[in-house]
């Protein structure tokens, strides 16, 4: 680190999407306050973040590589960080699933938890014992709008992310005492090249085990209405990358954060913010 008075951010998955934005925005902060660690599972996939980052790369944000599902990864990551000291971790990787229930193998559904809700404990896990110790720290994870309500055909996505939810809510209440804060950002619906992809894919799909009137109300029904409410209300990234800088970075922590006004306002909060 050249600036030692730099705040030092990790951010999980920022191949493309909200972690490519927030990484970039963070790392092209005018008043230059933040060094951007944007981590990947695949270095291959960097091009992209290197472009949109321009004469910020290599000053004010650096790569590493991150697999969130692997113990040894997110250690080896962390260990490689001068004295493992990490201001605010963005925990952004997440993947998603969707369609019948009964076409979904249980080795799918593990691999949405072991990224959307083990993935984030790991990195919480390995980041908050020196926090605590610091007495300073700011986590911040990107859950959804689905981990306040269910969505039909994403029960698994949606279980993922209320686990999270009700896991964040818990462990902020014990980190207040070290000065440590936990905030969440829920999203809407956001346009990505993932989301993009996945509905594209689901389209082609084949689903055995499900029975006709399912596949068809989840193939003429579902989806119709799904890209309909993705183009009518669908944000970009960089406006959840928005929140995320100016409401959980820069003017200070919130339990909760809706990127959109057509999510509801959280009425309770366990540590009163």
């Amino acid at each position: 680190l050249d600036n030692p008075n730099l705040k030092v951010v990790l951010i999980t998955g920022c191949s493309s999407g909200i972690g490519l934005r927030i990484a970039v925005m963070l790392a092209k902060d005018e008043q230059k306050r933040y060094h951007v660690i944007a981590t990947m599972r695949d270095l291959k996939r960097k091009d992209k973040l290197v472009e949109a980052a321009g004469d910020a790369y290599g000053k004010t944000l650096s790569l590493a590589v991150l697999d969130v599902c692997s113990d040894e990864s997110v250690k080896q990551c962390i260990d490689g960080i001068k004295d493992r000291h990490v201001d605010i971790l963005i925990n952004n990787a997440g993947i998603g699933l969707v369609g019948p229930l009964e076409s979904i193998p249980i080795e799918e559904m593990k691999k949405v938890f072991e990224t959307n809700f083990f993935g984030v404990i790991r990195m919480i896990k390995e980041v908050m014992p020196d926090m605590k110790k610091r007495r300073g720290g700011h986590i911040i994870v990107v859950s959804s709008v689905m981990g306040l309500q269910g969505v039909v055909f994403n029960d698994v996505y949606a279980a993922s992310k209320f686990a999270m939810e009700g896991f964040c809510e818990s462990l902020a209440v014990q980190l207040l005492k070290f000065n440590v804060t936990l905030s969440m950002i829920e999203p809407g619906p956001v346009h990505t090249e993932f989301e993009a992809k996945m509905i594209q894919d689901v389209r082609q799909k084949e689903y055995p085990g499900a029975d006709p009137d399912t596949i068809h109300y989840f193939k003429n029904v579902y989806l119709p209405s799904s890209v309909d409410i993705f183009e009518v209300l669908g944000q970009t990234p960089d406006d959840i990358a928005r929140v995320s800088t100016v409401h959980c970075v820069t003017l200070g922590p919130s339990l909760c954060l809706k990127s959109t006004c057509i999510i509801c306002e959280f009425v309770f909060s366990p540590v009163g913010l």
